[in-house]
């Protein structure tokens, strides 16, 4: 099994590699010092994820000379030397981001998503963006589908406000705060608890979790034991916008707005033509993961996706299975849609919190286990007791595995607020568990679920932008590329899909999902 890590990165949206600038304000985190190779393969993440220079903002600033998606346009570009477009032919679009006296900009850093779509077909596809540094950008499409294909550009952040995310990534590594009870006899203490903890006069009690070493700590409370730690919760979320700062985060204004077209917005698109060449973008050939056709996801890797419409087909496929769920609510949202799908599937009564967990469900009648675990600190979550916050690469190292062990993990919407090589160290961890996993039970099937853009709310944005989002995308797929691992490309499913972007996703997304899941556990025979 091939564990090398692979440089190239194909995310749905990919930017020239820049500038790389490491999060300052080292003194809150003070890691371990890493491997040569572990060190090493860190650096080329932080490369690939870097960006493009953006604007440093004058203090005052207006938004006059900032990104204006009323101002800015796209123009398609005809279909060299035939004028018409075939399935099989990928379409490019220009992009010209304009400033809000209407003036074209002249650098790059902007954040756009792209999608081809039609309504009617219940057809979508994300396209990939290219930068060009200079205020123009390139989207670029495969045509998938015969008939209309609507095209549709967003510019989801502003270069200005990438420089006030970047700022705030730097100087905040710890804008979002949790806290823990002690109790020792009738007394009880809340301290502050955190990846990374300011220094001060009270001492700190160390939870780093021993087996993987992912680091932990809260304020020791006074004249009590650090032992006495029983419960972990969310705590809150600093202050961390400079004023004026917030008008480059408006909804409706700059933020998650669409693009006009300058002429058409659409092509028709005729069925494939055996005799022609087909139309190749001029900046860079792009196949997605998927797209959607009547309203179903077909992904192009030659994955045959089946659709589970009843009862009856789920619990055979998952009969005899252990499923086993790890991350976050969106993960969670599995274990709610097959708990509520299959009435032979009794949940069993764990005194878990609600929406917490843990959760686990039986139907001893076909032999199905189905649970579902949170994964460990950081977790933005409800008062839990401190002995479930359990690591998924822990759970991993203790499960058996085999072919009828079926592993579905997730771990990215609560990364988005810290430093990303608290992330990368993360997955580094999370994936040496993973192979280790298939190499005493190569038949596990593990299947990984990607990270998705999100509302437009100026709390996701500061917290969880889907810049951050983007970031720490690129470094999963990096990190798991060559492994003997299936990937669920959510990403792609939530942007080519016309319902609104949201961190937990629509049914109809999440009906596609599960179909991509249980088509990954049970494929068709002779595909």
């Amino acid at each position: 099994m091939d564990n090398k890590f692979q440089t190239k990165v194909h995310p749905p949206i990919i930017y020239p590699k820049v500038s790389t600038h490491p999060p300052k304000g080292r003194s809150v985190c003070n890691f371990p010092p890493l491997s040569p190779k572990d060190a090493l393969e860190e650096r080329l993440l932080l490369q690939s994820v870097s960006w493009p220079e953006t604007p440093k903002l004058p203090s005052p600033f207006t938004l006059e000379q900032t990104s204006d998606p009323a101002h800015s346009t796209f123009t398609i570009h005809p279909a060299r030397g035939r004028g018409e477009w075939h399935v099989g032919d990928q379409l490019e679009v220009k992009i010209v981001i304009s400033d809000f006296k209407g003036h074209p900009k002249k650098s790059g850093g902007d954040l756009l998503f792209a999608r081809l779509h039609n309504l009617k077909l219940g057809a979508g596809v994300a396209g990939k963006v290219e930068d060009h540094l200079n205020g123009s950008y390139s989207a670029v499409f495969p045509l998938l589908w015969e008939g209309d294909a609507q095209v549709e550009v967003t510019l989801v952040h502003s270069s200005e406000a990438i420089t006030v995310l970047n700022r705030i990534d730097s100087e905040e590594p710890d804008r979002v705060f949790f806290k823990s009870m002690f109790r020792s006899g009738s007394r009880s203490q809340t301290t502050i608890c955190n990846v990374c903890l300011l220094p001060t006069q009270q001492p700190l009690c160390n939870f780093t979790d021993h087996r993987t070493g992912d680091p932990w700590f809260c304020y020791k409370p006074n004249n009590m034991s650090c032992d006495a730690r029983i419960t972990h919760t969310m705590g809150g979320y600093k202050k961390v916008l400079k004023a004026k700062e917030g008008k480059l985060l408006q909804g409706r204004v700059n933020f998650k707005v669409p693009i006009r077209a300058m002429g058409l917005a659409k092509v028709t698109v005729s069925p494939k033509n055996e005799g022609l060449q087909e139309v190749k973008s001029s900046i860079v050939n792009y196949t997605a993961s998927g797209y959607y056709y009547q309203g179903l996801w077909r992904p192009l890797d030659g994955t045959k996706v089946r659709q589970f419409n009843n009862a009856s087909a789920i619990t055979q496929c998952l009969k005899g299975k252990m499923v086993h769920l790890y991350g976050d609510s969106t993960i969670r949202q599995f274990f709610e849609f097959l708990n509520a799908a299959l009435p032979g599937l009794k949940e069993f009564n764990m005194h878990s919190p609600s929406k917490v967990g843990p959760f686990m469900a039986l139907d001893y009648a076909n032999n199905i286990l189905m649970m579902y675990r949170c994964h460990g600190t950081p977790i933005r979550i409800r008062p839990i007791s401190a002995s479930q916050v359990h690591y998924i690469a822990n759970e991993l190292d203790d499960l058996s595995g085999g072919p009828d062990t079926v592993v579905v993990f997730c771990i990215w919407a609560h990364f988005g607020s810290f430093p990303i090589d608290v992330y990368i160290r993360r997955v580094q961890r999370l994936r040496s568990a993973v192979v280790r996993l298939l190499d005493r039970a190569p038949e596990t099937l593990i299947i990984i679920r990607t990270a998705n853009p999100k509302e437009v709310n100026i709390s996701s944005a500061l917290y969880n932008s889907d810049w951050y989002t983007l970031q720490r995308d690129q470094v999963l797929r990096a990190m798991f590329k060559g492994l003997n691992v299936r990937l669920i490309d959510v990403w792609e499913m939530v942007i080519a899909h016309h319902l609104p972007h949201k961190v937990h996703p629509d049914p109809p997304i999440i009906k596609n999902i599960i179909d991509v899941i249980l088509s990954y556990t049970c494929p068709q025979k002779g595909v």
